[in-house]
């Protein structure tokens, strides 16, 4: 820049300024008169980042143990529990049981939080059925801090939510997994593919059902699009839903992506359910998976 040109340079900045100013002004006279509320615990808190939730709230999610499974992501052992006896010895650690539920072709799966503690299972039902859609940045940014096997990271090509049934998503609104993905997708700057996944057929409601049940409910609920075929040959696909529970439905839609000509998947979820006889709960509505 010439000094010729500063002169016509200080009102553009001047502007610049004053716009700021206002911008500011104007943030902090909605913050006053219509302050932000808590989806989760209702309180008023100061907007910032994450303001539909309260830092408070969000810093009451109880995150899965370690160590971890590093396919699965299960953690291995629990508080509660000893070493396996058999893993005394020699110091090694038993094949994961909780893996042995997983299709062969999906290569890892991670989660954020337990559903049986702190506020994970208040993060998701707001999502879900209060329809605070935009509770979903918030619980994908802690998603995209989890930790992957180097290939997962390297390999994965896009992201596809767990597609919901017409009549349910008509009901609701929108498809929470949907709303996860595309804010994950910003976080890991990789695309979402809502068009190369669809359910079938209408499914029961999980709740309640057994691991046989749930399996029995959702096998053969989802197709790979046909015209999606040739973007999905040989993709590592990370599928995307809010909650894990006994895995039926990420094997049947990885199934159904496997066949459409993905190489591999992986998937990623919020939240995880305890398993059977870690601890008694109560059997929310919202553990579908």
């Amino acid at each position: 820049m010439t000094g010729r040109d500063e002169p016509r340079r200080r009102p553009e900045r001047r502007f610049a300024a004053v716009a700021r100013v206002a911008r500011e002004t104007a943030q902090g006279m909605v913050d006053l008169l219509l302050p932000s509320a808590c989806a989760i615990c209702r309180s008023l808190h100061r907007a910032d980042a994450d303001g539909i939730v309260c830092q408070a709230c969000l810093a009451r999610v109880v995150r899965l143990s370690w160590p971890q499974c590093g396919r699965c992501g299960q953690p291995r052992l629990s508080p509660s529990m000893p070493l396996p006896v058999e893993a005394s010895p020699s110091g090694v650690i038993p094949p994961c049981r909780w893996c042995s539920r997983l299709a062969p072709t999906i290569r890892a799966v991670r989660s954020v939080c337990r559903m049986d503690e702190g506020t994970g299972a208040a993060l998701v039902h707001a999502l879900k059925y209060d329809g605070w859609h935009a509770v979903a940045k918030p619980m994908a940014r802690r998603m995209a801090r989890l930790e992957w096997p180097p290939d997962v990271v390297r390999e994965r090509s896009a992201l596809v939510p767990v597609p919901l049934s017409i009549t349910r998503q008509r009901e609701r609104g929108y498809n929470q997994a949907e709303r996860l993905a595309s804010a994950l997708s910003d976080e890991w700057r990789i695309p979402v593919w809502t068009d190369v996944l669809e359910r079938n057929r209408n499914t029961r409601s999980q709740v309640r059902l057994t691991p046989l049940e749930r399996a029995s409910n959702v096998s053969g609920a989802f197709v790979a699009v046909g015209r999606a075929h040739t973007r999905l040959r040989g993709a590592h696909i990370v599928l995307v839903d809010d909650v894990i529970t006994t895995a039926a439905t990420i094997n049947a839609c990885a199934q159904a992506l496997a066949d459409g000509g993905a190489r591999i998947i992986s998937c990623v979820t919020f939240g995880r359910a305890p398993e059977p006889g870690d601890r008694a709960v109560s059997d929310y509505d919202f553990l579908r998976n």
